[in-house]
This record gives structure tokens, C-alpha cells and sequence, in this order.
């Protein structure tokens, strides 16, 4: 059922829909339902010896397996963190610190989340070597420039596996190859893809997989850090003997519990949620094509994530169209929400091949399992009059 979000305004009572599914998911009301005990009277810390800790291990352990369960992982290979930011910073300066070669070597994309990106800068400017690999007009990575940024020092390829704008699905299957023939490491940011599509870490053969709670109607700051057996890596926060040592600090039991269940969950159902909310997306652009002109579909065709649809809309700001919507009652992003409040085009869609203006006009729908086609239809009905309104105003379409 999609969240009740009725709102009372001077026009009346408008509906509100949510279309901003990468950025975060309404937490289920199974996952709260999880949690509410572990808030309550099992408060315990998993640390603890007595009966309160020992129950919340249990839970911590329980929801070890279930996260494990959705990947196709073990237990023993999951290390819950605060979030992908934190599952990503970890990938990258655990295998950096953990390698003995003098000088060190990374390979990354250019179209990567902020946590990867930035991180991967600061690096850079920490004395490490970064190669970014730029990606085609679709989004997929160049696997002939991965192949020949390759070198005797690269320790770690880190390459997300569905993009959080667009949506396109890297070839991961090819990069992991290109990485296990110089014996690198391979990590992936999987946040957007992990609960949306079928994702298996015995098919993927990758050696690090971040995953985050939230994406996929989760509670927030709690994310899992998938590091495959005999991967060498360095803790990020030392301190305690949690997580087998290697993520110290107290575990945040409902929030793992939470995240537990929602693995469940979306491994349950995740053949429904994957098709269902494709039929939705594509309404999307079926719509849109027959009312809007001028008008591009960003991101690959076939290979992308079931509810991510970016478009761009020539000769308006996206951020315009973002505002018009919200005041007709539905969220939608101009981009990643990690980088709101930057007035600079879309770094993605620039490194995309897309003009600045033209990637500037850019909006991003991200439908999840909670959508209903009323609502799409909802937004092909006031979306043709909000882009034909703001291009009257503006200068570029005169």
C-alpha cells in the first residue's frame, strides 16, 4: 500500500506521491513491527554476557543471515556499518591500507556515488593514484580504458553495479575478470541494485559488495559491508572487539534488526517488486513521448534498474520542474539526493556526454513497490502543463 500522505492546502486536499525511491523508501510497517521490541524491553547490548545482551545478539546473528541469505552470501562475510557511505569509504582505504606495495594504484568510474568519488579524490590528494574510466552516452563503463588503466600497482577496481541516476547496470561480470586476471581486488557499490534485482555474490565473483538499509525499506544509518573470505582489509574504526574486530563500536540492534527484515522481505518478494514496478516506469516515457517534445530518456534501455527513469527536458531547469511537482503534491529528484544543494549540472549526465544545459533540465523518477498507477498517471497528467508553463518563461526556449 502506498504511505498515506494526504495533505490539507487553501485548493483542497492534494494526494501526495513519493517517486524519489533511490534517495530513500518509506520504512515497511513489517521492518517497524521487527524493530519496536529492540527499542522496548530487548534493549540489551549485544556486547553484554547476561540475558538481555544474549537476546540481542541472537538478533544481531539472525539478521546477519538474512542479509547474507539475499546476496548469496555466508554469515561469516557480512559486516554491518552505518550505511553504503561507510560500506564504500571502507572498501577503498581497508584494501588500500591492508596492501604492502610501496606505491598504490585505484581504478574507479566517473559516473560513481559521491562516497566513492570523493573519497577516491581524497586519496588522490593523500598520495595514492586514481584512474577515473569514463563511461559511454548509455552509462556503461569502458572496459577497453578499465583494461588499460590496469597496472602492477592498481590494488582495487571499484565500480558500483547500477547507477543511482540513470539506472544503467554495469557489465560487472567483464570488469571482475579484467580484475581476477591481474589478481585485484573488486568492489562494487550494489546499494541501488541490492533488493531491486537479483544480486549473488557467488555469479558476481566480486570481492566487495556495499549494500545500505534504507534503499530498500529499511531504517536509515545501518548498511552491510559484504567482504568476501581471504580478501585482505583493513578495519576502518578501530576501538571494541565488534564485528569480529574489524567495525568496532556498539551495534545499533534495531536498526540491524530492521535491515534484517527488510532483506527478507525483499528476497521474498523480490520477483513481484522487480515487475510490477518496471510495468510502472515504463508508463513513464510511453506518456510522456506523446505529450511532451523535446524530451530524452538518459541511461541505457534494457540494462537498468526496474524504477529508475532519468529524463531530460530541453530549454527548462530540472529544479524548476522538481519545485512545480512538489507543489502539485509529487517528489522527484533533480539528481542524486547525496548531491542536493550543488547548482552544477549532473556530474553523471556530463560524464554521459550530455551538454550542460541539457543535463541541467534533467529530473529522476525512482518508483519503488509501494506505487500505484494512478499515481504515474497522476504525473503524466500535470507534467506536460508544468514543462509547457516553465519553457513559456524561459529565455533559453525563445
Amino acid at each position: 500500500m502506498a504511505a498515506d500522505r494526504d495533505e490539507k492546502t487553501a485548493e483542497g486536499t492534494v494526494r501526495r506521491i513519493y517517486l524519489d525511491n533511490n534517495a530513500t523508501t518509506p520504512v515497511d510497517p513489517r521492518v517497524f513491527k521487527a524493530m519496536r521490541p529492540f527499542l522496548e524491553e530487548d534493549f540489551g547490548n549485544a556486547s553484554s554476557l547476561h540475558v538481555y545482551g544474549q537476546a540481542a545478539r541472537k538478533a544481531v546473528e539472525d539478521a546477519r543471515e538474512r542479509v547474507a541469505a539475499l546476496i548469496g552470501a555466508s554469515s561469516e562475510e557480512i559486516y554491518f556499518t552505518s550505511g553504503g557511505t561507510e560500506s564504500d569509504n571502507w572498501a577503498l582505504r581497508g584494501v588500500t591500507a591492508a596492501s604492502e606495495k610501496e606505491t598504490l594504484h585505484l581504478i574507479t568510474s566517473t559516473i560513481e556515488h559521491p562516497a566513492v568519488l570523493r573519497t577516491s579524490e581524497q586519496l588522490e590528494r593523500e598520495g595514492y593514484r586514481v584512474s577515473f574510466v569514463s563511461v559511454d552516452r548509455d552509462g556503461k563503463v569502458s572496459l577497453d580504458e578499465l583494461s588499460t588503466a590496469v597496472n602492477e600497482q592498481t590494488v582495487l577496481i571499484s565500480v558500483m553495479l547500477a547507477n543511482h541516476e540513470v539506472g544503467t547496470i554495469q557489465p560487472l561480470g567483464e570488469i571482475v575478470k579484467i580484475g581476477r586476471e591481474h589478481g585485484i581486488a573488486v568492489h562494487t557499490d550494489a546499494v541501488q541494485a541490492v533488493g531491486k534485482i537479483p544480486v549473488d555474490v557467488g555469479k558476481l565473483e566480486v570481492d566487495l559488495l556495499s549494500i545500505s538499509s534504507h534503499k530498500i525499506h529499511g531504517p536509515k544509518g545501518v548498511g552491510a559491508l559484504y567482504i568476501r573470505k581471504g580478501t585482505e582489509i583493513a578495519p576502518l574504526i578501530t576501538g571494541g572487539g565488534q564485528e569480529r574486530t574489524m567495525r568496532a563500536g556498539t551495534e545499533n540492534v534495531p536498526g540491524i534488526v530492521g535491515f534484517g527484515e527488510a532483506c527478507r522481505l525483499a528476497r521474498e518478494e523480490l520477483g513481484e517488486r522487480e515487475g510490477r514496478v518496471a510495468l510502472l516506469r515504463d508508463r513513464l516515457p510511453a506518456g510522456s513521448r506523446e505529450r511532451i517534445p523535446h524530451v530524452r530518456f538518459n541511461g541505457h534501455q534494457t540494462d537498468r534498474l526496474p524504477g529508475t527513469l532519468s529524463v531530460s527536458f530541453e530549454h527548462v531547469e530540472g529544479e524548476a520542474i522538481v519545485l512545480s511537482l512538489d507543489n502539485e503534491g509529487i517528489a522527484v529528484s533533480s539528481g542524486s539526493a547525496c548531491a542536493s544543494g550543488s547548482s552544477e549540472p549532473s556530474p553523471v549526465l556530463l560524464a554521459m556526454g550530455l551538454g550542460s544545459e541539457l543535463a541541467q533540465g534533467s529530473i529522476r523518477f525512482s518508483l519503488g513497490k509501494d506505487n500505484l498507477e494512478e499515481e504515474v498517471d497522476r504525473v503524466l497528467d500535470v507534467l506536460p502543463r508544468i514543462v509547457e508553463r516553465l519553457r513559456a518563461m524561459s529565455p533559453r526556449a525563445r
